[in-house]
């Protein structure tokens, strides 16, 4: 009997955290189980031809708002040409509404819902044993309590909570599954080879207390913690073999000041002076012995991703978001002036009470606060989510396929939403690249806000028939010059200048751009310079309209902005 865990993910890079604690719960069983990964970027023919060598009995895959569509064609064509494997689906795609999912995809066998894996672990039992029996093999001695059940049959999965299955021609759900501890999970990274250049995820609690009203995680009330010490004892796996990052998938980190308190407080004790950890927190929760103790911390050793999603009170009201941004503002404040965090924050488009003008003010608020990303997403009306009922209230019309995102509300309309697209777009490129920082805040005077910066920008961009295509950095560049012509108020030769700072920043450019200062004047002093003080090949020295010349070293690099480190120097 062979069960293969299927995942399909949006990037190689990223990992399934699912489908390994899933294994990881049924090891008793691990012979019998196989995890294989793909992306959605790959082509259906190859995860076809890989599942179906494989011969699985049982095909689990874990189901995602970027996967759904993909996984259903797949695991149709599967159907067909593994005609005797059983087919089940998993996630919170599927969890919500497990009936209609099978109504509509008939080649399926059937749904876990909700936490999985007491749940996989008795399917797997269902199978392996049912199997075992038809061959006449003794039960093993933990398995005497489960009712005898052949693989063919459905009898045996009507004592397994959490699913809904096929029997006969009726559709079946036997329910949710009561939550679980936490602790009794094993760790599931004993073995990295299978994450090289990957990203490690890692839980250390489940669960929300707080309600907002467009995310699954308010839906179970039941708030659970891992052991700290196993976390800690598992966070030291990740030390001790230099693991590059570990995400945090705790939707809200700092919930408990104690648990935050005790990991941040370990892995700075224990920083080995490689591995970055990332954490979803509420920032207006943070206290001062947290803060103090972040103070402290290696550049580049936590990064902070806060969801502040708006700042209109109407809207956190309407979502039953619990935050203060005063609050919120002043942390964030404090944090960037530690200099050595990486702050990540969000807003979210299409909330009730949001107009395109409160947007702008959200956008201002959030901009102000100088984050290293500042993610501009779109409501997405989740299955399962407050939001989804409540939806008609607020007049949100959004996509009828997933990702159920926005199009509308009774407050922004779609011309808006649209309008926002390309904001979006130019934030992307222009402020979360981090390629254009020193331009940027060199024209921050020159725009009523920041917002109305990105705004012309893109409206520039869609006018210009340069929206629908692909550029290079350089012609990021080249296009924002030609945007800021129409600025007579502002100086083109400073903006060079600031962007030639930006350029050598992130990299010693093989071939400079034609906007460029020559540096054939130079270049005499800038060799002897260069011999005099035994600059390596590697660095590069520029020299300005100004006059300051500016080494740039790559072999030093700012931890949070990878920028190279620079010193002002005198040519003879």
């Amino acid at each position: 009997m062979k069960i293969l865990l299927a995942a399909c993910n949006a990037k190689y890079i990223h990992s399934n955290l699912a489908v390994y604690s899933l294994r990881a719960y049924a090891r008793e069983y691990a012979q019998n189980i196989v995890v294989r990964e793909y992306t959605i970027n790959q082509l259906k023919d190859d995860i076809l031809r890989d599942i179906y060598l494989q011969k699985p009995d049982v095909v689990c895959v874990s189901c995602y708002i970027w996967n759904i569509s993909y996984v259903r064609e797949l695991m149709c064509d599967l159907a067909k040409i593994l005609p005797g494997a059983a087919l089940w689906a998993g996630g919170p795609e599927v969890s919500f509404d497990a009936e209609a999912f099978l109504e509509e995809n008939p080649f399926f066998t059937g749904v876990m819902v909700g936490e999985g894996e007491q749940t996989f672990l008795e399917l797997v039992r269902y199978y392996v044993e049912g199997e075992r029996r038809s061959r006449g093999d003794i039960m093993p001695p933990d398995t005497h309590e489960h009712e005898p059940c052949q693989q063919s049959s459905s009898a045996g999965l009507s004592h397994i909570k959490g699913i809904a299955y096929r029997d006969g021609e009726q559709i079946r759900h036997n329910g949710w599954r009561e939550i679980m501890d936490l602790s009794t999970i094993p760790f599931v990274y004993e073995n990295l080879e299978d994450f090289h250049n990957r990203i490690i995820y890692y839980e250390s609690s489940r669960g929300c207390p707080f309600s907002c009203s467009y995310c699954l995680s308010s839906v179970d009330k039941k708030l659970r913690f891992r052991s700290l010490e196993l976390v800690e004892k598992e966070l030291q796996f990740f030390l001790d073999h230099k693991v590059p990052q570990v995400k945090f998938v705790d939707r809200t980190f700092n919930c408990r000041h104690a648990h935050a308190m005790a990991i941040w407080k370990y892995i700075s004790e224990h920083d080995n002076g490689i591995t970055n950890f990332h954490f979803e927190i509420s920032a207006d929760l943070l206290v001062d012995e947290e803060l103090s103790l972040m103070r402290a911390m290696r550049p580049g050793l936590i990064q902070l991703e806060i969801g502040v999603q708006s700042t209109n009170t109407d809207t956190i009201r309407a979502i039953h978001r619990t935050m203060d941004f005063a609050k919120l503002g002043t942390v964030a404040n404090e944090i960037q002036s530690f200099g050595n965090i990486h702050q990540h924050l969000d807003l979210i488009a299409g909330l009730p009470y949001e107009d395109y003008e409160s947007f702008r003010r959200s956008f201002n608020d959030v901009y102000e606060l100088r984050p290293q990303q500042l993610q501009l997403g779109f409501l997405k009306v989740l299955k399962g989510s407050l939001m989804k009922e409540t939806a008609a209230e607020y007049g949100i019309i959004y996509k009828e396929k997933e990702p159920y995102e926005v199009l509308s509300t009774k407050w922004l309309p779609f011309r808006d939403v649209l309008k926002l697209k390309m904001v979006e777009s130019m934030v992307e490129v222009y402020y979360n690249s981090g390629q254009f920082q020193n331009t940027l805040e060199y024209l921050k005077p020159y725009f009523t806000d920041a917002f109305s910066f990105y705004e012309a920008l893109g409206i520039f961009y869609e006018e210009r028939g340069y929206s629908s295509l692909s550029h290079s950095r350089l012609r990021r560049y080249e296009i924002l010059l030609e945007f800021l012509e129409g600025y007579e108020q502002i100086s083109p030769e400073e903006v060079v200048d600031c962007m030639m700072l930006d350029l050598y920043l992130r990299e010693n450019i093989k071939s400079r751009p034609a906007f460029a200062l020559s540096q054939k004047p130079y270049e005499k002093q800038i060799w002897e310079y260069r011999r005099r003080e035994a600059i390596p090949k590697t660095a590069h020295i520029e020299v300005f309209r100004d006059k300051r010349v500016l080494l740039f070293d790559y072999s030093r690099r700012d931890p949070l902005t990878n920028n190279a480190a620079i010193t002002k120097i005198t040519l003879s």
